[in-house]
């Protein structure tokens, strides 16, 4: 069960890093004719987020 806490940890750190590109992406379309696509974007970082401090819950409990 260890190695399940290391590999959802691990896990956890990849969806922030993808949080925080999705979030450099979004701000590009900031202020252009496209912000569509940054609320978009902003809408998966949250989400993405939620999923890793929820993860991060689970892993602590494990």
């Amino acid at each position: 069960m260890a190695a399940d806490g290391a590999e959802l940890g691990s896990m956890s750190s990849v969806m922030g890093d993808l949080a925080v590109r999705v979030a450099d992406v979004a701000r590009r379309y900031e202020g252009t004719d496209r912000e569509d696509v940054a609320f978009e974007l902003y809408e998966v970082e949250r989400s993405l987020r939620g999923a890793t401090r929820r993860l991060d819950r689970l892993t602590r409990s494990l």
